[in-house]
């Protein structure tokens, strides 16, 4: 199986976009719109304080009638974040999203330092690719030919 750190390495875009706990919801929202992501990561400095997503806006905002210019990511976010390490592999990434039923996990290396972030959908796109791999591989072996 693929580890974080290969998805990572052929993800291309490794930026990380992330919002201070004291930033207000209405520019979280601007920033996830203009990057086009579904999640922010929480920084407070350089310490992850917690994640921030379109789930969050929806059912502790909008649902809650609450004033997305006013309110705080801090008061919404969610601060126990999942993370995963580069040496830790799809499988487990997936297992993990599953599990918890999340849908980012911040990459850390072994000092916390946070190196990128994964997706469901770079989850998907790479075990597809694999079992692609795979079944390409299963066609050669069954009809003789090799690559």
């Amino acid at each position: 199986m693929t580890t974080v750190a290969e998805i990572l390495r052929d993800k291309g875009n490794s930026a990380i976009y992330s919002v201070s706990p004291r930033s207000t919801m209405l520019e979280a929202l601007k920033m996830m719109a203009e990057k086009g992501v579904g999640a922010l990561l929480v920084l407070d400095g350089a310490a992850l304080a917690g994640i921030v997503t379109e789930r969050d806006y929806a059912r502790k905002i909008a649902l809650q009638g609450r004033n997305s210019s006013s309110t705080l990511v801090g008061d919404v976010m969610t601060a126990k974040v999942h993370c995963v390490l580069p040496r830790q592999t799809s499988g487990e990434c997936m297992s993990l999203m599953t599990t918890h039923r999340i849908r980012h996990l911040p990459v850390v290396d072994e000092n916390r330092q946070l190196v990128g972030v994964l997706s469901i959908g770079d989850l998907v796109k790479e075990i597809i690719s694999e079992q692609q791999f795979t079944i390409q591989q299963l066609e050669h072996y069954i009809s003789g030919t090799h690559s």
